[in-house]
């Protein structure tokens, strides 16, 4: 008789090894190492039933016979065939002298392979049955039923764990379909929030743009100021994206949208019971950007008791939950925005002065839309292409007099405004020339003056980024990109406003 205990220690060592693996073909060599050492086998095999074909592959294949027919990956219809009969009545079927007794249609091939005895065993879910273990050996007659107890035992254990990797690989699948898809989605975001959204050709805002250059590969915090709609959020974005830590979280707050009562629960996160309500852990923004940049927008809005937790972790890293006994680490970069004047806040108590000067180490300033209107016709035609493009529409001009209706007007909102006016002409337009109403123009020059004006501040930026790029008009650090064009809509503005580059003839 087998020794049952070393048969239990064997099983023990399967079960091990079989939680440990996470893909089919390392399970099945440890599962067919782990049999070899109870059981005496030449071929061992598992089967996988597919309902669709009603039929059965060989998932895995272990054989030491020098004559091989049922290879991985061969297929057994149900009918006729033994492991259809186990699949069928959930039970052991063995066949102890195959030459003298072959019931089923593989038994020919297990012959011809030179095996004496066949052990077909289902392998069961529950009630259901999703394949079968198959254990062929050299020697003929009834086998010890303690070995058999023990395959059964074996059988049930390689059932689950199929499934298991299975699964495992099927996650790991999706996982991996994910990360490409995230990797997309990255590159989608970061040609979308990058400097060659934010174009501009006024001296403040260049300055803007070279600070924000300088300091993104940096781990410095930053303050970004500037009326609402200047794109603090996008400057921010684009420091992030320029930073080591541009593959890391870059999470957004807006300190003037959080609950009362709240506040430092959203940023630095609760432990379970520390108020009403809260009946599990939960992480704060601090932790969700752990690695990360931590974009902190309308920063002026923060209550002072948060400001100095906010202080805190500027200074040591260490967040403290709410309710909680340890501070837990954390490695944040912080940017912060505001549209408020924090100094004049600190004059009033309402912000404090050791955070403000801890925020100011290196403040950036967007100008108004107002200060930068030769940018407009610039932005203008990259937000008609974005939206174009968006809404699947033919190229789009906007017309000549809704440009000037544009660059006349105050835009209190600034960029957004800009942008959230282009959007709605975008949609409304019924033919390739968009034209777009203002209810409120200010500061209106006479027509002619403002065309004028406008034609030459816009051929004079066309002219320096032509320079700029040594008249190079198509790719990545082309003028087109540079101006937010593309190359068509680029050629056909140098040829209306008479630019053309001028090219030396050698002399015969």
């Amino acid at each position: 008789m087998r020794d049952v205990e070393g048969s239990y220690r064997a099983l023990l060592a399967v079960t091990n090894v079989l939680n440990s693996q996470r893909d089919t073909d390392s399970l099945w060599r440890a599962i067919a190492e782990q049999i070899r050492q109870v059981v005496q086998w030449e071929r061992a095999g598992v089967t996988l039933y597919n309902p669709e074909t009603d039929s059965f592959r060989f998932y895995a294949v272990e054989t030491s016979m020098p004559n091989r027919y049922l290879h991985r990956d061969a297929v057994i219809p149900k009918t006729g065939s033994a492991v259809g009969w186990v699949y069928d009545n959930r039970a052991i079927h063995v066949r102890p002298d195959l030459q003298r007794e072959r019931l089923f249609l593989e038994d020919d091939y297990y012959v011809r392979e030179g095996l004496g005895r066949m052990i077909n065993l289902p392998l069961l879910m529950g009630e259901a049955c999703i394949g079968t273990l198959n254990i062929g050996s050299v020697q003929y007659g009834a086998p010890d039923p303690a070995d058999l107890e023990f395959l059964q035992l074996v059988a049930k254990q390689v059932a689950y764990a199929i499934d298991h990797v299975r699964s495992y690989e099927q996650i790991d699948r999706l996982r991996q379909q994910l990360a490409r898809e995230n990797e997309y989605l990255v590159e989608e975001l970061r040609s979308t929030h990058n400097f060659g959204t934010m174009i501009g050709g006024r001296e403040t805002f260049r300055r803007a743009l070279t600070q924000a250059k300088a300091v993104g590969p940096t781990s410095t915090t930053v303050l970004i100021a500037g009326e609402t709609g200047t794109g603090k959020e996008l400057m921010a974005r684009a420091i992030h994206d320029l930073s080591p830590r541009r593959d890391k979280p870059f999470v957004r707050v807006n300190c003037a949208a959080l609950p009362m009562g709240l506040v430092e629960s959203e940023l630095f996160g609760h432990e379970r019971g520390a108020f009403t309500g809260a009946d599990q852990k939960r992480s704060g923004r601090f932790e969700l950007a752990n690695g990360g940049t931590l974009f902190l927008d309308e920063i002026g809005e923060m209550p002072l008791e948060a400001q100095a937790k906010l202080l805190r972790v500027l200074e040591d890293g260490l967040v403290d939950r709410v309710g909680g006994m340890r501070p837990v680490p954390v490695d944040v970069r912080i940017i912060a925005a505001t549209n408020a004047d924090l100094g004049g806040l600190v004059g009033e108590g309402r912000f404090r002065s050791d955070l403000y000067y801890r925020l100011h180490v290196f403040p950036i300033v967007l100008p108004p839309l107002r200060e930068r209107l030769e940018d407009i016709p610039f932005l203008v035609r990259h937000f008609l292409e974005a939206y174009r493009m968006k809404l699947k529409r033919p190229p789009l001009e906007l017309s000549q007099e809704s440009m000037e209706c544009l660059i006349r007007y105050a835009w209190p909102g600034n960029v957004r405004e800009l942008q959230n006016v282009i959007e709605r002409a975008v949609i409304l337009a019924r033919s390739p020339v968009v034209t777009v109403e203002l209810q409120s123009v200010t500061n209106v020059p006479p027509a002619s003056e403002s065309t004028a004006n406008l034609l030459e501040m816009e051929r004079r930026h066309i002219l320096r980024v032509l320079e700029n790029t040594r008249w190079r008009i198509y790719g990545p650090h082309g003028a087109a990109a540079q101006l937010g064009m593309n190359p068509s809509t680029l050629r056909s503005r140098m040829k209306k406003l008479g630019l053309s580059r001028l090219v030396r003839v050698p002399s015969a």
